[in-house]
């Protein structure tokens, strides 16, 4: 009997990683998925799922406490036993309440928690299994153009998480996984464009200007697309909405 593949996706009860979960979903993945304090809209996004005809667990995630993640990937073993896939979508480093808490929120979040994800689940990954880290463009391209102030500590940390896990691909090769990156620009309707647009008017239309901005539901396909292509190298790049070399102009 052939093994229903398990897809495994951070922050899945919202935006992109919602979009996400139900596109896998639609592709015959049983849905493991965390979300952090929207536990209501976490069983709404289970409910969707099981709808399409296949199986979910939410777990209640923070994904910069260990404890957390031995939990999650404790219920994923006793749930399923194994991993086809990870989205590593959650990330952060904007909440001013927890930044004021942890000034190094945001790393902790965007770089030493997707490391713990990946090592955790490492153990439950079959081989053929793909690894799939979301970003953005600013974030993919930290330290080749001007960054907008009240995101670079998050296009920092986020980019030194995507090099963490690049320079991870040997040993993934060695279990016969993939690694892939996403990055979009910015996505339509999500939180983020309205927290930029405060300390840089004009930037959403300002982007606009370059073709239509990609909503949570784009990236959510784009992202199940990419994961269920088996011609994309590990280390390929995926760009969801304007070119890279629109950003640095």
């Amino acid at each position: 009997m052939q093994e229903q593949p398990v897809a495994l996706i951070t922050g899945g009860s919202r935006g992109i990683g919602a979009e996400t979960t139900l596109a896998l979903a639609e592709h015959g993945y049983d849905i493991v998925f965390t979300y952090r304090n929207k536990a209501a809209r976490a069983q709404e996004v289970a409910t969707a799922i099981t709808q399409q005809g296949r199986q979910a667990l939410t777990l209640c995630c923070d994904i910069t406490q260990m404890s957390d993640i031995a939990h999650l990937f404790q219920e994923i073993t006793q749930w399923r036993g194994h991993l086809n896939l990870l989205v590593l979508n959650a990330s952060g480093g904007m909440e001013r309440d927890l930044v004021a808490a942890d000034p190094d929120y945001a790393m902790h979040i965007n770089r030493d928690a997707q490391l713990a994800l990946v090592n955790a689940a490492l153990p439950l990954l079959r081989p053929g299994g793909v690894i799939v880290f979301v970003t953005s463009h600013w974030a993919h391209l930290y330290g080749k153009m001007q960054q907008l102030p009240a995101y670079e500590p998050v296009a920092e940390s986020k980019y030194a998480g995507e090099q963490v896990l690049r320079a991870m691909q040997p040993s993934f090769a060695v279990l016969g996984l993939r690694l892939l990156v996403v990055t979009g620009d910015l996505i339509e309707g999500t939180i983020t464009p309205k927290l930029l647009e405060r300390g840089a008017p004009g930037l959403i239309e300002q982007r606009r200007t370059l073709g239509v901005l990609p909503t949570a539901r784009d990236m959510g396909r784009v992202i199940a697309q990419a994961a269920l292509d088996p011609t994309l190298a590990s280390g390929a790049t995926i760009v969801i909405g304007a070119p890279l070399d629109s950003m640095l102009t």
